[in-house]
């Protein structure tokens, strides 16, 4: 698969904020399967996010959910319109 490229850590703090805001509020396992990636850099990358202002953490009972923020939906529409304009110079 020649088209087929490494997901930049962009391309994954993007996939994190999308599965989030596309659930609302979401569990580390949920944000790990959508995203495609391990549990464990999820927890990492998540922490990232979080500490960055991205994502907001909330616990509701005894569980940690994650709720996208104005900056990181801010952040998803902007790398999805840099992607486009990229795509379009390969083109």
């Amino acid at each position: 698969m020649p088209n087929e490229r490494r997901r930049t850590k962009y391309d994954i703090y993007a996939d994190i904020i999308e599965v989030i805001a596309k659930k609302g509020l979401c569990s580390l396992t949920r944000i790990s399967y959508g995203a495609n990636m391990p549990v464990d850099r999820a927890k990492k990358t998540l922490h990232f996010l979080v500490s960055h202002g991205f994502v907001r953490e909330t616990i509701l009972g005894d569980r940690k959910k994650y709720r996208a923020t104005k900056w990181g939906l801010e952040y998803l529409e902007t790398f999805k319109r840099v992607r486009k304009f990229f795509a379009a110079l390969e083109e």
